[in-house]
């Protein structure tokens, strides 16, 4: 999922893992016939997995065995950034690299996380989380570095709406009146350049509205007027009829990618770099919950909620047509994922949302980093 979702947009995942070698000609159900693992599988640092039990906490051991994870909010996994979120939203790299910020759907928190350090409240926004409303995704300035600025995708008691938070501020109106509903409520945002903001609007429930002009639901809308005014230039409609919001993320090349969920399949499509084509590049029949992605100039990566994985998808460079089936990283090892950021490092970072489940773990919820392992191709 941004606005710059990872440090910029030049910046690509190190390495991609083995993928299958069964080549496409469309689309295709998502299960295990078109999937194959990853070779090797990736490497998990010094924890260990219970090849008997993978849903088990992770261990790590001692010159006398196994120790035993000492607790609640403590997480032996060397890939947990962070535990004892509330349920996630959206994620977005910070300059740098070494932590995130994470927004915290229900609560309206946001929280910068890293590697061996307590999360840290930035900002706290007022949101409706009703449904499946609240503090929805996360945005930096392309000058963030400058000017500190961060944009965030909200539901209000009204609306849903594009704000801008600066510090010590009150958040600033950027694009109000989204339609709302009791579900459908999901938006995400990223930044085509520093004069366009892309904002990717659900249909809140409503179908019809995501194919009604006059309507910003199910959207995904150019945004060239970020100065907090009324009377700024409506935004422009660059493609329509999008279900319940996935994500919008961007490739090295400036080619657009969107996920969002139907009532039939969950899709992945893609704009070229002149906005002149649009591509349905794969669908899931099986609707695993598409969600957050990151993009590179040859592999797109997705957070899928209900199938518990992080999904990689081989891409052609120049046309974007996918080569191969999606291959899978850490499926059920760490629950429902959904934000996703690409690291400098190459690794992806994930949001959970396993409190929006009825059986959260004693450490949820999480961020978590997913090594991509060596071998198969590149997304330099």
């Amino acid at each position: 999922m941004k606005l710059v979702r990872a440090v910029s947009r030049t910046a690509t995942l190190a390495t991609v893992v083995a993928m299958t070698t069964v080549l496409v000609a469309g689309c295709a159900r998502f299960d295990d016939s078109t999937a194959s693992p990853f070779t090797p599988e990736p490497s998990f640092g010094a924890a260990e997995i219970d090849p008997a039990d993978p849903d088990a906490p992770p261990t790590s051991t001692t010159p006398n065995g196994p120790m035993t994870p000492p607790g609640p909010c403590v997480d032996l996994d060397p890939n947990v950034i962070a535990t004892c979120l509330d349920t996630t939203g959206g994620l977005v790299m910070l300059p740098g690299g070494a932590s995130a910020l994470v927004a915290e759907r229900r609560t309206g928190r946001i929280m910068q996380v890293a590697q061996g350090t307590s999360p840290i409240e930035i900002a706290r926004l007022n949101v409706d989380a009703s449904g499946d409303g609240g503090l929805l995704d996360l945005a930096l300035s392309p000058s963030y570095a400058e000017d500190g600025l961060m944009y965030a995708y909200i539901t209000t008691q009204s609306d849903n709406r594009v704000v801008r938070i600066a510090a010590g501020d009150t958040p600033k109106d950027v694009l109000t009146g989204i339609p709302k509903s009791a579900q459908g409520n999901r938006g995400a945002l990223d930044f085509y350049n520093p004069r366009q903001l892309l904002v990717l609007t659900g249909d809140a429930g409503n179908p019809a509205a995501a194919t009604d002009p006059a309507s910003l639901a199910g959207k995904l809308l150019r945004v060239e007027s970020l100065v907090p005014a009324r009377n700024g230039p409506a935004p422009q409609v660059a493609l329509s009829g999008i279900g319940t919001a996935g994500d919008v993320c961007i490739d090295p090349s400036g080619g657009i990618w969107v996920t969002d969920r139907t009532a039939v399949e969950d899709r992945l499509q893609r704009i070229d770099p002149l906005g002149a084509v649009i591509s349905p590049v794969w669908t899931w029949p099986d609707r695993p919950g598409v969600a957050g992605c990151g993009a590179g100039p040859g592999a797109v990566a997705i957070a899928l909620t209900n199938a518990k994985a992080m999904a990689v998808l081989v891409t052609d460079e120049n046309t974007g047509a996918v080569t191969a089936a999606p291959s899978l990283l850490v499926q059920d090892r760490y629950g429902q994922l959904n934000g996703a950021a690409i690291a400098p490092d190459g690794q992806i970072w994930a949001g959970t949302v396993n409190k929006n489940g009825e059986t959260p773990g004693p450490n949820d919820d999480r961020v978590v980093k997913i090594p991509v392992p060596a071998g198969g191709g590149s997304f330099d």
